[in-house]
């Protein structure tokens, strides 16, 4: 039966293991997915990501935990849990011997639907996922992107109002996979809920009101992107000046400031904030002092997933805003 608080939650794990002989996959780990939300999950390659999607979407088993999905628990009801969901993988489940339209219409026949219906509910989603001049066409003449349009066009057929993303933009390129943020986008405004997971930080910061950060098989940070980002240190102001006399008179009334008296540059500690960026401009303002230049950098997700999963992986170089 589903309770006040689930109806609010579409997932909740507690407690979630998994391991395959001697190896932790999922080392008890505890998430939580607020209905109409999209959740990432992020991790390393081989971290559990994938195994994660297939335990909550009934693919595989848990070795432990209290699991809920879609106000279903996963031990009682796996069947009901099904019913609510649809999974849009790593790799494509199109069939590309057959059209476009013909593959959303197989979907239809899975779930029961009425040929009238099924081919109402195929035209419907050709046309929103814009492949409508191309519903006609063997899937095999796709794009990569429109195999992926038509593979979540598919999932979409039984209306589910969770869906399970597994890296669902891999291999795409940058127009295409623009093209799905929108759309996934547009699923949420309708009140879908999402579960994604990807190896690109971008298109978490992009599309996610909450991230986990997986590593070693445990949760190693949650939260949204500016609240992980907030736990990064290394964001600064940095003030570069070409007058000396000004830079001195910086340096005098920004006392906090990191000098580089041969390049005339103050670094200030700063999260890159609004209301910092602002009172650091009313000081200068203050002392009549104009700066030639004014760059910030604030951590980015890059720099948290590194901080957080580990010294093998090398990080990009800072990235910085010139003001």
């Amino acid at each position: 039966m589903t309770t006040p608080t689930s109806r609010s939650l579409a997932i909740t794990a507690r407690g979630l293991r998994k391991a395959y002989g001697d190896k932790t996959v999922l080392d008890g780990i505890d998430l939580t997915v607020p209905a109409g939300t999209v959740f990432s999950l992020l991790g390393p390659n081989g971290a559990g990501k994938t195994t994660a999607v297939k335990i909550l979407s009934t693919l595989i088993s848990a070795d432990a935990g209290e699991l809920h999905v879609g106000g279903h628990d996963l031990a009682i009801d796996p069947q009901a849990v099904r019913g609510a969901i649809g999974v849009t993988g790593q790799f494509s489940a199109v069939d590309g011997l057959i059209t476009g339209e013909e593959n959303i219409l197989l979907m239809a026949d899975l779930h029961h639907l009425s040929k009238r219906e099924g081919r109402r509910v195929a035209a419907e989603l050709l046309e929103r996922f814009d492949l409508t001049d191309a519903a006609k066409k063997p899937a095999s003449t796709y794009s990569g992107g429109m195999r992926r349009r038509l593979d979540l066009a598919m999932t979409l057929v039984g209306g589910p109002r969770i869906i399970f993303l597994d890296e669902p933009t891999t291999g795409l390129d940058p127009r295409s996979r623009h093209t799905m943020w929108g759309i996934i986008r547009r699923l949420v405004s309708d009140g879908v809920s999402v579960f994604l997971t990807t190896q690109y930080l971008e298109e978490a910061d992009e599309l996610a009101d909450r991230i986990a950060v997986l590593s070693d098989g445990k949760i190693a940070a949650e939260g949204s992107a500016d609240e992980l980002k907030r736990l990064v240190p290394g964001g600064h102001i940095r003030l570069r000046f070409s007058d000396p006399a000004a830079y001195r008179s910086a340096a005098l009334a920004l006392r906090e400031a990191t000098r580089d008296d041969e390049a005339l540059t103050l670094t200030i500690p700063s999260d890159g904030g609004q209301r910092e960026l602002r009172s650091l401009l009313d000081r200068l303002d203050s002392a009549g002092i104009e700066a030639d230049e004014l760059t910030t950098h604030t951590p980015d997700l890059d720099d948290v997933f590194f901080a957080l999963t580990g010294p093998a992986h090398v990080p990009n170089q800072p990235k910085e805003t010139v003001r």
